[in-house]
């Protein structure tokens, strides 16, 4: 007979507790624990009725017999590390609206060739071919199933044998064993690890969709993220078309991936050539622009940075990013003070990157500097050049990674010259039709941009 138990579950880690906690010993936040009814059954794990592995040796393995499966969007083949590696958990966060089920309908639409299981516990199956006529997919492979009883998902699978499952979402989602609500920390745990090991045992990939919470984390415990074997995170922003998917964990391919999706009627559309898209076409030249060459994982790409610098109108100076670490454009602003001489400290300081995206890149600091520089003075830069270095405390123009890489996009999209770090050109090979202009300093920028000083 099941022995029924209550216990005390942190909402952001998990940590399990027999009595309620003001503050959580494990992840130290406060009042997350939520009291839940326990299940403990004396029956033996599910096995699905699939054949138990044994051990084999590590020369005995090949991986010739289960090749990745290849799915019909490039940008999230490349992302995965070259395809879905079959029996992989892969969780899709982010926040509502973003685009993760109409990306994972995608998939299931538009993959020919792949029979797919989409599971939906939020959506009916009329809801589901109502979005499927407005993306445009059709694919007699993909099948609709509406439930969120885990046992019975799995047993479905089990009979139709799909080629890959797609579940939206693990929220949603209960099994008989755990007698609580739908998306609390035992639900989901449980839950999960019931899939993981279906996906392991049949070798079968599983798409899982999953909330977040406020602050931007996955909702559930942290275990959920510890046991899938890719996490991907969608970014963006309502108030723009673009949507961004990175990699914050992969066990078979680069997290320091980034892929570009366009929001458009008919779903989410690759970018190819995000230079293009990130960089606006103006039909003069204006102050306060310049242009980086940034670098998110393998793929370079150019990126608008727009300042704007005024007369403090309420005495106290505002400074406000969008896209940037306002405590890295304060240091900024302080090196300008120092070293340039220019006196921003009575000033409101603007910094906006284009297409609503964030980077972290420091290549971005000389397109900063140079922006707001621009800004002050009212003297635009031209259109034809752009920026790659980190700026350090002293002044001095730091070196970045992978140079030739952004030298090269800069010189593919038609820019004629790019400052970079004096102290970088050691093994640098320069393309034809772009001059590389070497500086060192920040007041060495100042006066071959402007010509003062």
């Amino acid at each position: 007979m099941a022995k029924v138990k209550k216990a005390y579950f942190c909402q952001s880690c998990g940590f399990e507790s027999p009595k309620w906690l003001g503050k959580c010993p494990s992840c130290g936040e406060w009042n997350t624990f939520v009291e839940e009814l326990v299940t403990k059954s004396s029956a033996a794990p599910t096995t699905f009725g699939l054949e138990t592995s044994k051990p084999l040796r590590i020369d005995e393995i090949d991986l010739e017999k289960t090749p990745r499966i290849t799915l019909n969007s490039g940008e999230l083949n490349r992302i995965l590390g070259g395809g879905v590696v079959p029996g992989s958990l892969i969780l899709i966060g982010g926040e509502p609206g973003i685009g993760k089920s109409t990306l994972s309908l995608q998939i299931a639409l538009r993959t020919h060739g792949l029979k797919t299981l989409y599971v939906s516990g939020e959506e009916s199956a009329q809801q589901i071919k109502l979005r499927a006529e407005r993306l445009g997919g059709n694919n007699s492979d993909c099948l609709i199933y509406c439930e969120t009883l885990v046992e019975n998902i799995i047993t479905q699978a089990k009979h139709t044998a799909p080629d890959l499952v797609v579940i939206d979402s693990i929220q949603t989602l209960l099994t008989e064993r755990i007698d609580s609500s739908p998306g609390s920390v035992s639900q989901i745990r449980e839950t999960a690890a019931m899939l993981l090991r279906y996906a392991k045992e049949s070798a079968t990939p599983i798409f899982i969709i999953g909330h977040i919470t406020k602050d931007g984390t996955i909702a559930g415990p942290k275990v959920l993220e510890h046991i899938v074997d890719v996490v991907l995170q969608f970014e963006g922003d309502s108030n723009h078309i673009y949507r961004l998917l990175r990699s914050a964990k992969n066990r078979f391919g680069s997290t320091a991936e980034m892929g570009i999706f366009e929001m458009t009627s008919h779903g989410l559309r690759e970018v190819d050539n995000p230079s293009e898209m990130l960089v606006t076409q103006h039909d003069s030249q204006l102050s306060g622009i310049a242009i980086t060459a940034a670098l998110d994982g393998n793929r370079p790409f150019m990126i608008e940075v727009q300042s704007l610098v005024s007369s403090a109108a309420y005495g106290t100076p505002q400074r406000s990013t969008t896209g940037f670490d306002i405590r890295r454009l304060n240091m900024l602003l302080a090196v300008l003070e120092k070293r340039v001489g220019f006196k921003l400290g009575a000033k409101d300081v603007f910094l906006n990157i284009a297409g609503g995206i964030k980077l972290s890149d420091p290549c971005i600091d000389l397109a900063v500097i140079s922006a707001v520089l621009s800004s002050n003075l009212d003297i635009p830069i031209s259109t034809d050049i752009c920026f790659a270095a980190e700026v350090g405390l002293s002044g001095e123009i730091r070196p970045i990674t992978r140079l030739d890489q952004r030298i090269a996009e800069a010189q593919r999209l038609g820019f004629k010259k790019i400052y970079v770090s004096k102290y970088g050109q050691k093994g640098l090979n320069i393309p034809d039709g772009i001059e590389v202009k070497f500086v060192s300093k920040v007041e060495e920028l100042f006066r071959s941009l402007f010509g003062k000083g």
